[in-house]
């Protein structure tokens, strides 16, 4: 399988990393190396990862890969069509789930 991301995982990407290099510009880089490792782990057995809180809401399956431990762990929410998986969103845990309205506005 082949991954893409979204303008909206790309900012959520971006905010993370950016959280991170406020403490350690090295801490912020292992983060994201690891997290692209995560995303590519996608390419093997997307369907390993649960349904996500949000398939309950949005018209797509939406699945997610949690990716860090404790504070640090965030959610990357995806979709699977044919052979791509779609990153939408990565969020941190402790984010409120996404509504259909949210969803629509970002």
């Amino acid at each position: 399988m082949k991954w893409s991301y979204n303008q909206q995982a790309e900012q959520g990407i971006e905010k993370a990393y950016l959280w991170f290099s406020k403490d350690s510009p090295r801490k912020a880089r292992l983060w994201l190396e690891g997290l692209y490792k995560a995303i590519l782990s996608l390419e093997q057995m997307p369907y390993r990862c649960s349904l996500a809180f949000e398939n309950n809401f949005l018209e797509e399956e939406i699945r997610q890969l949690i990716y860090g431990k404790g504070r640090s762990a965030y959610r990357i929410l995806f979709t699977i069509t044919g052979d791509i998986v779609q990153i939408l969103f990565v969020r941190h845990v402790a984010q409120k789930p996404l509504s259909s309205q949210e969803d629509e506005e970002e």
